[in-house]
């Protein structure tokens, strides 16, 4: 699944270590989640939007999913 979340921490001036400690999870799921190796659940992406000021589907593209 494709994130803006790189995008998002960029902009923010954030690293993945310090998205990671705001929402409570790894370093390494921030990583994995930037390069498209794991999916978040509905929680964490919940979290990490609302971190952002966001909607989830501002987040993250749920395009390649629809029709599954």
């Amino acid at each position: 699944m494709k994130t803006k979340i790189p995008e998002l921490r960029k902009r923010n001036k954030l690293s993945q270590e310090e998205l990671a400690l705001a929402v409570g999870v790894t370093r390494q799921t921030i990583s994995s989640l930037e390069s498209g190796k794991y999916t978040a659940s509905l929680w964490l992406a919940y979290k990490i939007a609302r971190h952002f000021g966001l909607r989830i589907e501002e987040v993250f593209d749920f395009t390649e999913l629809e029709g599954v």
